[in-house]
C-alpha cells in the first residue's frame, strides 16, 4: 500500500536518494528542506514514478509548519534526514549544528508526538518516526572490532555530539511518551549527488580541476563505505520491519583507509579522464595537517539488520566507486550548480 511520507532534508544527498526510491514505489513524499549549502533542488531533478513528491522550503525548527504538514497530508511515516553533517564545519562553527541537530530534533519529535496522539485505530498503529543518524556518534575504534546497536555513544566532534544528543531525544520520546520511533546509524555513504565537500566528490573535483588532492594526516584513517542506494533500501526495511524503539546499523562491509580510497579514485580517473601532462592522478596527493579530533577508524556490524530486516547490499565498493566517479564526470553541470560555480 502506498505511503504518505513527510521527509525532512529531502534535497540532500541521502534524502533525495530515498525520495527517488519511494516515488518509484508509488508513495507520496512531502519534502521539507531549508535548502542550505548541502540541500539543492537539483537533487530532485529527473525523479519519476507512479508516486509523487512536493517540496516545501522551510526549516525543521518551524514546529507549526511541521504540524500543519503532518495533518494536511495525513502522514504515515515521518523521517528526519535533516542535519548539519560536516565535521570540519562543526569545528569552525558549532552553533548551527546545535540548532539543527538538537533543537531541530526536539521540534520534529514534539510535532510527531502531538500528531500521533491524535490518530486512532490502524492509522495510529502504523505510524512511524525514523531518525537518521551516523556511526560517528560511537566515537573511534581501535584496530579491531566494529560498532553495533549495543555500542555506547562516545562522540568526539561537535557534529557527532549534536547527532548523539538528537538520538537520545528520540529514544526518550519513545520510552517516555510511547512515540513509535526507530533510529538508524550508518557508515560513510557514497554515490551520486553527494555535496562536493565530502571526500570522494571533493577529490574528483580537485583532480579534474588540476588542484592538489589534500590528504589529512597520514591518510591512514579508516572508514566503512556503504553505497547510498543500499543505505536507503535499509531505511525502508527498518520502517517496514523494524521493532519500535530499536536502533539498526547499516554498513558496507568495505573498510578502506582514506589513502586507499583516493588512490582508487585516481586509478579510475587515469582510465576515464587522464591528466594532460600524462602523470598519474595520484601524484597530485598532498598531505596536510590532520584535522582536530579526527577519529581513526569506524566500522559497522550490521548483522542485526541482516537478520531481523533481511538487509542485503547490492553494491561492492569497487563497482560502486567506479560508477560514482563516472557519474561525477558525466554530471559536471550538477557539480557547478550546487557549488555556485558559473557555467
Amino acid at each position: 500500500m502506498a505511503k504518505s511520507i513527510l521527509l525532512t532534508g529531502g534535497c540532500g544527498f541521502i534524502g533525495s536518494c530515498f525520495v527517488r526510491q519511494r516515488v518509484a514505489l508509488g508513495d507520496r513524499v512531502i519534502i521539507l528542506d531549508a535548502l542550505t549549502y548541502a540541500g539543492h533542488r537539483e537533487n530532485l531533478d529527473g525523479i519519476k514514478g507512479p508516486g509523487s513528491f512536493e517540496l516545501v522550503v522551510d526549516n525543521i525548527c518551524n514546529g507549526p509548519r511541521i504540524r500543519e504538514l503532518l495533518k494536511t497530508h495525513s502522514i504515515d511515516w515521518f523521517i528526519n534526514f535533516a542535519a548539519e553533517s560536516h565535521v570540519d564545519r562543526s569545528i569552525d562553527a558549532p552553533s548551527a549544528f546545535i540548532e539543527t541537530n538538537i533543537r531541530g530534533v526536539f521540534t520534529v519529535v514534539s510535532a510527531a508526538l502531538e500528531y500521533w496522539q491524535g490518530l486512532t485505530g490502524t492509522k495510529k498503529d502504523a505510524f512511524r518516526f525514523l531518525q537518521i543518524s551516523t556511526d560517528e556518534v560511537y566515537g573511534s575504534l581501535g584496530p579491531t572490532g566494529k560498532f553495533s546497536e549495543t555500542t555506547a555513544m562516545a562522540p568526539n566532534s561537535p557534529y557527532s555530539a549534536s547527532k548523539a544528543a538528537g538520538d537520545h531525544l528520540v529514544r526518550a520520546w519513545y520510552h517516555t511518551y510511547g512515540l513509535p520511533t526507530i533510529t538508524t546509524n550508518c557508515s560513510n555513504n557514497y554515490g551520486p549527488r553527494q555535496f562536493p565537500e565530502k571526500l570522494i566528490p571533493h577529490m574528483i573535483a580537485c583532480a579534474v580541476g588540476g588542484k592538489p588532492l589534500p590528504m589529512y594526516g597520514d591518510g591512514g584513517n579508516i572508514r566503512d563505505w556503504i553505497h547510498v542506494e543500499d543505505h536507503c533500501r535499509g531505511i525502508s526495511l527498518a520502517l517496514e520491519k523494524g521493532k519500535l524503539g530499536h536502533t539498526y546499523c547499516f554498513g558496507g562491509n568495505a573498510e578502506k583507509n582514506n589513502l586507499d580510497v583516493v588512490n582508487a579514485i585516481c586509478a579510475e580517473l587515469d582510465r576515464l579522464r587522464p591528466r594532460l601532462d600524462g602523470k598519474p592522478h595520484k601524484t597530485g596527493i598532498s598531505f596536510v595537517k590532520d584535522r582536530l579530533g579526527h577519529d581513526r577508524r569506524y566500522a559497522i556490524d550490521d548483522t542485526l539488520a541482516m537478520r531481523e530486516l533481511e538487509f542485503k547490499r547490492e553494491f561492492d565498493f569497487e563497482r560502486g566507486l567506479a560508477s560514482a566517479v563516472k557519474w561525477y564526470l558525466d554530471n559536471d553541470s550538477w557539480c557547478k550548480a550546487v557549488t555556485g560555480v558559473k557555467k
